[in-house]
C-alpha cells in the first residue's frame, strides 16, 4: 500500500511547524485562477547513494535503501509527479476528472517501472472540502508507489489558509506546507506559492528563509530539483502564471550547477531555460487551457469528446548525473 510519509524538514527545521496565518483564497480570488491544471512527469536520476529522511528523519539510509523498491540496478532513483488532479471540478471542459485522473494513474503503473515516490504538486481538489481532499487521497493509493508527498495548490487553500489540506496531507513540513528531502544524490526542495496571492504566485520571507539555510550547506555540484505548483518564472503574469517574489530564490539557486524546477498549474507545455537553471511546465490530465493571450482569461477550454484524450496526458523525463538537461517524452492519454 502507498504510505503518506513525514518530509524531512531541511536545514532549518527546527523541529516544529509554524502557525498558519489567515490569508486562504477567497472564492472570488478562487474565480480569477478557476481551472488551472498541470500534468504528471516521470522523472529518472541516476548515480549517488539513497540518503536518509526521504521519509522523514526517523529512516536511516539502510531503510531508505530497503524501502526504495522502484530503485534498480546502478542506483537509478524514479519518481513520478502529478498535478492538479482538482478532485469535485464539474463542468463541460471535462465530466469526469476522477476518471482522468484514475486513466493518468493507470499510466503511471504501466511506465514499466514502480516508482521510488510519487509527488502531487497541487490542485488536489477543486473546494478544498474534506470529502474531496479524502477522495483524492484514496484515489492515489493505487499508485504502485511507496511513497507520496504533496504541494499544495490554491484550490486546496480555500477560505481556510490551507489548514485542512495541512491536516491531511501536510504532516512533518513546515510553515505552510514546505519542505526538502534527499535521495540518490539529488536535493529536492518542495516549495508553497498559492497562498497570500491576489494574481500572482507568492512565497513570502519565512520561506525563502527557509530555502536560504536550506540550501547554505549543499556543495555547489548538487543537482537541485525544485516542485512549486505556480511556475518560478515569468510565464505570463497577466494570468498569473508567474511568482511575484520567485527572484529571490532564484537568485540563491544560480551557484548550482544543475536545477530543475517542475510546476503545473497552466495545463501545457512549456520550457524555459536561464542559465544554469530550466523550468518545465507539465500538460494537463484533465483539461486544456488556452495558450496564453490567445483567450480573455485562463478559463477551461471545451473540445470534443473524441478530442479530450489528445489533449491530456503524462510526461516521463530522463536525467543522469551530470547532464544539464533532461530527455523528455510526453505520452496522451489517447
Amino acid at each position: 500500500m502507498t504510505e503518506y510519509h513525514e518530509p524531512h524538514q531541511g536545514a532549518s527545521a527546527g523541529g516544529t511547524e509554524q502557525p498558519a496565518r489567515e490569508h486562504g483564497m477567497s472564492r472570488r480570488q478562487l474565480i480569477r485562477h478557476a481551472g488551472w491544471f498541470g500534468g504528471a512527469v516521470a522523472l529518472t536520476v541516476a548515480g549517488g547513494e539513497v540518503i536518509s529522511h526521504i521519509a522523514g528523519s526517523r529512516d536511516t539510509a539502510a531503510e531508505a535503501a530497503a524501502a526504495g523498491s522502484g530503485t534498480t540496478a546502478n542506483g537509478v532513483l524514479r519518481f513520478v509527479q502529478v498535478s492538479d488532479s482538482h478532485i469535485g471540478f464539474q463542468g463541460p471542459a471535462n465530466m469526469d476528472v476522477a476518471g482522468s485522473f484514475t486513466e493518468a494513474i493507470r499510466q503511471v503503473n504501466s511506465l514499466g517501472f514502480r516508482p521510488d515516490f510519487v509527488m502531487h504538486s497541487g490542485d488536489l481538489t477543486h473546494l478544498s472540502t474534506s470529502s474531496q481532499f479524502d477522495q483524492v487521497r484514496q484515489m492515489m493509493t493505487g499508485m504502485r508507489t511507496d511513497r507520496v508527498f504533496t504541494v499544495p495548490g490554491e484550490h486546496d487553500s480555500i477560505g481556510d489558509a490551507g489548514r485542512a489540506y495541512r491536516q491531511t496531507f501536510g504532516k512533518g513540513t513546515l510553515g505552510e506546507g514546505w519542505y526538502s528531502f534527499d535521495t540518490h544524490g539529488v536535493h529536492f526542495v518542495a516549495l508553497v506559492n498559492t497562498l497570500s496571492l491576489e494574481k500572482l504566485g507568492h512565497l513570502g520571507e519565512e520561506q525563502i528563509e527557509f530555502v536560504r539555510r536550506d540550501l547554505r550547506g549543499l556543495s555547489s555540484d548538487t543537482p537541485i530539483v525544485v516542485f512549486s505548483h505556480i511556475p518560478l518564472f515569468a510565464m505570463y503574469p497577466r494570468w498569473g502564471w508567474s511568482t511575484d517574489d520567485a527572484l529571490r530564490v532564484i537568485a540563491l539557486l544560480r551557484r548550482f550547477s544543475s536545477v530543475t524546477c517542475l510546476n503545473g498549474h497552466v495545463h501545457q507545455l512549456f520550457a524555459k531555460t536561464e542559465g544554469n537553471i530550466t523550468f518545465h511546465s507539465a500538460t494537463t490530465t484533465a483539461y486544456p487551457l488556452p495558450k496564453p493571450g490567445r483567450a480573455p482569461a485562463p478559463t477551461p477550454q471545451v473540445v470534443p469528446a473524441r478530442q479530450l484524450k489528445d489533449a491530456l496526458g503524462i510526461r516521463s523525463v530522463g536525467y543522469r548525473q551530470g547532464d544539464r538537461e533532461l530527455a523528455i517524452k510526453d505520452e496522451r492519454l489517447a
